[in-house]
């Protein structure tokens, strides 16, 4: 089984909603030999899947795992180029007549746009086809270009995670002779993005987009939703991968 596939197996198993949903019907199963026991573990699974479906829970979280200021135009003005991450695409869109960005790669496309008209600076996408399709840095390029009039310097079309995002798109930065970048990626990724940008000898300013505010000033704040499942399932993907990152690295 290739790698990818079974990571992402695992991950659907063990991530919001399956995770709790898994650890509630073992929970029932129990009930027949382990009444209390079962119980017990039935009610943690549905009570662990309301609480990551609180957006409170959900902004607490991103912010944990995201520890990346937002873009300073001063510190932007030092790099030498901006890198796009891919984060995935909507395969055979009928509206579109083919690929399109799914809505994180264009949350992405769209505030590297704006870096890039604020500094000037050349822009890098990256991301290949993980499912098949069109590479997400093709898609990517499109985009920039025709509906935000946004050159693209550099595609690197061939990566399928973070990790290859950094090491492809690094072997074509240090060609150019750049070794510091404005990279451009979601709030909860920032921190395991730049560690791997890092390993590979770029130094990175982070331009984060969809930064959370964990304000709990409104009573929806504490209601279940499914943005906020959304938030949990991302935050506690990173907490994951983070920690594998942290592993590894050892």
């Amino acid at each position: 089984m290739d790698s990818l596939w079974l990571k992402a197996l695992i991950k659907a198993l063990v991530l919001p909603p399956t995770g709790p949903l898994l650890m509630a019907a073992l929970g029932l199963a129990l009930c027949f030999r382990f009444p209390r026991g079962g119980r017990a573990l039935a009610a943690a699974g549905v009570l662990g899947l309301l609480i990551l479906a609180t957006p409170i829970t959900a902004d607490f979280l991103v912010q944990f795992v995201d520890t990346s200021p937002v873009l300073d135009p001063a510190k932007a003005a030092q790099a030498q180029a901006i890198v796009i991450l891919g984060g995935g695409i909507r395969r055979n869109a009928p509206e579109y007549g083919g690929d399109t960005l799914a809505t994180l790669t264009l949350e992405r496309v769209r505030y590297g746009a704006q870096v890039a008209r604020v500094t000037g600076l050349p822009v890098l996408v990256t991301g290949g086809s993980v499912l098949g399709g069109e590479p997400e840095a093709k898609v990517m390029q499109a985009s920039l270009e025709n509906e935000f009039g946004v050159p693209v310097r550099w595609v690197e079309a061939h990566s399928r995670t973070t990790h290859e995002n950094a090491v492809l798109s690094a072997g074509i930065l240090r060609k150019e002779g750049i070794r510091r970048v404005v990279l451009v990626t979601h709030a909860f990724d920032m921190r395991r993005a730049t560690g791997e940008f890092s390993e590979q000898g770029i130094e990175t300013i982070g331009a984060p987009t969809g930064k959370r505010n964990a304000t709990g000033d409104r009573l929806l704040d504490y209601v279940p939703s499914m943005a906020g499942l959304v938030g949990s399932y991302y935050a506690a993907y990173e907490l994951l991968a983070n920690l594998v990152f942290w592993v590894n690295r050892r």
